[in-house]
Formats: structure tokens, sequence, C-alpha cells
């Protein structure tokens, strides 16, 4: 028997669409493929790989894999009752239940996901477009691999990579980068607030602010980028006691942007309330405000937590969000209350370098390589899919006593 197609999925009665197929909307589509008696199930994602982000900077290390880090959707998705359109939705009328695609696809919907997430942002700065490197991609990584083994080989003196975000993803990038520079290079973090790490745990910033210093990683606060160029950066220092302030420009092989991101909403009619970020405003049950049969989740949900408090827009929060939503949506097509999403906090993990960690929460304060090996394995448990999950621990276990340098070669 023919497989039905995405259109005719989405035109099923009681299909649900997910836009988007990072962590929000592709697990928010296995969690309700694994509920019984499931409507239709309509994933609409562009990319053909999904990036199991948290460990990208595995990827660029070559502690792990292309294969484990970005598994393919067809292959994630095969057998689940799962149609994937790659496509991007671009529009979306709630009152029509309707939606259109960047390719001109006009699809209707019972219920909708919108799980579009984030994308990185300049804030205007000049420049960050054109020269700048980001660190969200599989093309991201494969730059960077390629500047650190240009770096490695021309051997010049004083070559220097700047790293702009020490918020999570640039410090486990400025620590991984060093430790695969081997001293071929300096590397500046630079901060535009006081502080590294500002939202972490105490524990796991000491122990950032440890690696760093062992990396010889200057970190650079207060420091606000002003403009990139192709060879150097521009920078406004700290002010002096006096008040007054000073630039430096500041020559560089390269500059890895990982500053921030900002909503990726598709446009909505009628149009939907939104925060100060554009994140979309939503009530604890994941429903959009004043969109009925419309739901939110990952980082362009504005959701709050019983004290009042807008829960962060991580992969954590993600994950806890996809089985809850699956049930919303069943119980909304159902015609039965919907239950609010409840958050529970399991600490953070950060990766401090080739086989280092830091990690807090349940119970744990832990760092170094224990931390590491913990930290592989709770990610290994959420990566997306059984068979995958079991595809990865099967190459982790073969790679058990190997060193960790010297892997990047594997295929």
């Amino acid at each position: 028997m023919t497989e039905p197609s995405p259109e005719q999925q989405a035109g099923a009665t009681g299909a649900v669409v997910i836009a988007g197929g990072g962590f929000a909307g592709l697990y928010t589509a296995l969690a309700l493929a694994e509920r019984r008696h499931h409507p239709p199930i309509l994933l609409i994602e562009p990319n053909d790989r999904f990036v199991f982000l948290p460990l990208l900077y595995e990827l660029l290390s070559g502690e792990l894999r292309s294969w484990e880090v970005a598994p393919r959707y067809d292959t994630l998705l095969a057998g689940h009752g799962v149609a994937w359109l790659r496509d991007r939705v671009s529009a979306i009328d709630t009152h029509a239940s309707s939606l259109r695609t960047e390719q001109g696809r006009e699809l209707e919907f019972s219920k909708l996901v919108i799980a579009t997430g984030s994308r990185p942002t300049s804030f205007g700065v000049p420049g960050v477009e054109n020269h700048a490197i980001g660190f969200r991609t599989l093309a991201d990584v494969e730059h960077l691999q390629g500047l650190v083994q240009e770096l490695r080989g021309r051997q010049r003196p004083l070559q220097r990579l700047a790293v702009v975000g020490a918020g999570p993803s640039g410090v486990e990038l400025a620590c991984k980068l060093a430790d695969l520079l081997q001293g071929a290079a300096l590397l500046e973090l630079i901060e535009q607030g006081p502080e590294l790490l500002p939202k972490a745990r105490s524990f796991n910033r000491e122990q950032a602010r440890t690696a760093l210093l062992r990396r010889d990683v200057r970190l650079r606060t207060s420091t606000r980028v002003l403009a990139v160029e192709a060879d150097h950066i521009q920078l406004g220092l700290p002010a002096a006691a006096d008040g007054s302030s000073s630039e430096e420009r500041l020559a560089v092989d390269g500059v890895i942007w990982t500053a921030g991101v900002t909503a990726n909403s598709p446009s909505i009619h009628p149009a939907a309330a939104i925060d100060g970020g554009g994140r979309l405003l939503c009530t604890p049950e994941l429903q959009l405000r004043d969109h009925p049969g419309v739901f939110v989740s990952g980082d362009l949900a504005h959701v709050e937590d019983a004290d009042g408090e807008v829960l962060p827009g991580t992969a954590q929060v993600a994950f806890q969000q996809a089985d809850q939503l699956a049930g919303n949506l069943l119980r909304s097509i159902a015609a039965e209350p919907l239950e609010p999403f409840l958050w529970r906090d399991l600490g953070e993990m950060i990766s401090l370098g080739v086989g280092e960690a830091s990690l807090t929460g349940l119970g744990l304060t832990l760092a170094g390589s224990a931390a590491y090996r913990i930290r592989q394995l709770t990610y290994l448990s959420r990566l997306p899919g059984r068979s995958h999950q079991l595809r990865v621990a099967a190459g982790w276990l073969s790679d058990l006593g190997r060193p960790l340098f010297g892997q990047a070669s594997r295929s």
C-alpha cells in the first residue's frame, strides 16, 4: 500500500502539524507517535539532519562522529508513523487553520505546534554577518575544523581567535578550541557583561573559570564588540576610573560569534502576543494565548513557572515539554481539559575541554573526566529515538579505552 504524502497527512482528519524539527518539534513528534491511536502527524523541517546541539562541541573535537550528533530525519522517523515535509513554514492563519510554506504549499491542520526555535542575532554589530563564524550547524563545525588545521599548520607568531559571548556556548567552545589548537593561536573570550556564565550555578562558573585559566584563554568581561572586520575586531573597553572610555583594534585570524539568539517565528495572523524578545506568549498548558488549537514549544515559547519566572530556552526545557505537549494535543483533540506544564530543574552540565566537564544537579557536584562520562551517558539517554540511542551506545562502547585525541579522523 502506498504511504500517504505529507500533504495528504496534513489534510487528514484530526492531523497534527509540527512546524520545526529541532529539540521541541522532533521530540514532540516522537512522543506523540508513541501514544496509542495517535492522529496523523506531519513534521515540517527544511534541513535533512537533526543537530543535537549540546554535543556539537564533541563533534568539533572529534570525540564524536557526525552520524551520532546529526542523524538524518528520514532515519529517525522511519517506522514511527510521522510524515516529514522538507520545507519551512513561512505564514500561519489561525482562523483558517492553515499555513503556507516557503515552497508555496498551502496546508490545513487540525492542531498546530510552532517549534521553529531561535536563530543567531548580530545585535546590529557591523561586520558580524559577513566575517564572523557561527556555531549551530555542521557547516559551522567544518569551517572551524578547517580554521584550526590552518592555524596549526602555519604556526605564525601571535595568531589569534576571538570567541564572542561567555555564555555556555562560548565557554564550551573556547575550551575545546584551546585543546585543539595546542598553543598554535591565542584565544580571547569576549563578554559584554561583567561575568562569564551569568546564569550558571556557582560551582560550574568557578570550574569554567579554572578551565579557561589552565588553557591560557584570555577572558575579557565588560567589553563590547563594536565592529568585526576580516582581519580584526574593534572593541569598546571597560570604562576607566574617571569614567572615560576607550577602544582597541585587535588583530584576529577568526571571530566565532556565540553572543546570543533571537526568536524565529513565522508570520502569524491574527497577530500573536509576544514578549520583548519576540517569544510567543503561551498559557501554562503551552497553548498560544488567544489562539485555540495552536501550541508552542521550545525556544520560541514564553512560558512562566509557578513563581512567575520565564522558563529558559534550553534543550532541557524542550525535552520535558515534548511529552506534556503530546498529551495536551490528544486532550485538545478529544475536547478534554489541558494540563499545565511543570518544569523540573535537573541541574546543568557544561563541557570544559576534551574529556572534561562540570555538572551540578540531582545531588551531584562533580568536575573532570568523571563528569564528562556522566554528561555523555546523560545525553545518550536523551538522543532521539531508541534505535539511534542503541547505535550510538554501541559506538561509544567500542571506543572505551581509546585516547580522546586523534579521534577527529573518524568518519
